[in-house]
């Protein structure tokens, strides 16, 4: 059984281990660096799986690092090999393939596991979750080798929706199954979710809101999908059927370990967990906001502070973009609020398909949703996160040339200075 030793472990490929590995080389520009990772891909940005199901974007696009980004820092990649079990105690990770890794700090990013419910048929060929770059090969593969005219999406969240998009732009009719009672509840008020779902019927897709799918039916020997029967009894043909209902804690790994988890695992503001030099980042966390750009900062404070430094994450806000239909969208904080607390100021466009909403607490916006025209968004986004009064500017908020100039001063100064916006 072979053993690698290594200053610095990481178990995780994505936006949280490369984001490590840029923190520590930052602080220490020679110690051992390992990146383990269950994927046989080099690294790919998730949010370009539905891009690259349609065909929008080729394989060769997908990686958010060069090849040399790895021998540039002087990092051991594996891939292909899962971390199996976690030794908090000797320090050592053992892989799937029969290797052990003795380590000195680890960061555990191996972020979030598609949730499958539990459906009668769900084994049939033809059923796919949208996790991961293996995961739309695989869909991508079966639709080249298979008739499918008609799918199913069972869940209406932004996971959903991006396969949504995907499957329309390859002319294949869509059925979306949302248990709530509009697409994207957890993002959008009903006025915004409204607009997506009447374009999205528009193109022929089917929404079957306050609805599960109960079972999935076979064909040719019950081996493929030919239809799902909904908690109506409504049976919906399908050729194909992707599970987007979200994702929970990836913490198999550290389970029956010392590392506290709850749904997922507990870190402090450093992102170290209760067991000194083990870290983790991402999806993989307790309370996560699970978004691309939350995972690449976490990463990299980690990795700070892997290396001795003293980094602080100070937490992010919900941040959500998706175009459907050609119709941008795009929601940030705290959106579906309706309590006394709050002021809601809303305009909206019916005809030109555009609608805008922000909500106030205490003359500081805390949240935004625009939908059809989001040019001015990072402007929004920037207030919130620096908690600016906007009670000067209040009533021209919703004005369509609202912007930079309609700051106070000294918030303008803070943006020249080049600090602040980030989308």
């Amino acid at each position: 059984m072979k053993t690698l030793k290594t200053e610095y472990l990481i178990i995780g490929n994505s936006a949280s281990g490369a984001a490590c590995i840029e923190g520590i080389r930052k602080i220490d520009k020679t110690g051992s660096i390992t990146v383990i990772s269950d994927e046989n891909t080099f690294n790919y940005s998730r949010p370009l799986i539905s891009y690259f199901l349609a065909g929008k974007v080729k394989k060769e696009e997908m990686p958010f690092r060069d090849k040399k980004f790895y021998s540039k820092n002087n990092v051991k990649l594996i891939l292909g090999n899962m971390a199996k079990k976690l030794d908090t105690k000797k320090r050592i990770v053992c892989l799937s393939h029969g290797e052990k890794n003795i380590f000195n700090k680890l960061l555990i990013a191996i972020g979030g596991s598609p949730i499958i419910p539990e459906i009668k048929g769900s084994w049939l060929d033809g059923v796919f979750a949208f996790t991961t770059f293996g995961d739309v090969v695989a869909i991508k593969d079966y639709i080249k080798n298979h008739t499918v005219k008609r799918a199913i999406v069972i869940g209406g969240g932004l996971i959903g929706l991006k396969a949504v998009e995907a499957l329309i732009e390859l002319g294949i009719k869509v059925s979306i199954v949302e248990l709530a009672d509009r697409i994207l509840s957890t993002t959008f008020d009903t006025k915004a979710s409204e607009i997506i779902q009447d374009a999205l019927r528009k193109t022929g897709c089917n929404i079957f809101s306050n609805n599960t799918v109960v079972e999935i039916l076979g064909k040719d020997n019950n081996k493929k999908v030919k239809s799902v029967t909904l908690k109506t009894r409504k049976q919906v043909p399908a050729d194909l059927v992707i599970t987007a209902i979200g994702v929970s804690p990836n913490i198999q790994l550290v389970k029956n370990t010392s590392i506290s988890i709850n749904k997922g695992i507990l870190v402090d503001e450093t992102m170290q967990t209760n067991v000194k030099d083990i870290y983790a980042a991402g999806d993989v966390c307790e309370k996560n906001i699970p978004i691309w750009p939350n995972a690449f900062k976490q990463g990299r404070i980690a990795g700070e502070n892997m290396a001795g430094g003293n980094a602080v994450y100070t937490g992010g806000i919900a941040m959500n973009s998706v175009e459907l239909c050609g119709i941008p969208t795009i929601s940030i904080g705290k959106t579906s609020l309706e309590q006394d607390k709050y002021k809601i100021l809303e305009m909206h466009k019916k005809e030109e398909l555009i609608y805008k909403k922000i909500v106030l607490e205490n003359n500081h916006i805390v949240g935004c949703i625009f939908v059809g025209n989001i040019e001015r968004a990072g402007i929004y986004t920037g207030l919130i996160i620096n908690r600016v009064d906007i009670s000067n500017v209040k009533d021209t908020l919703l004005e369509e040339d609202f912007g930079i100039l309609a700051l106070p001063e000294k918030y303008r100064k803070h943006l020249v200075g080049d600090v602040g916006l980030e989308v």
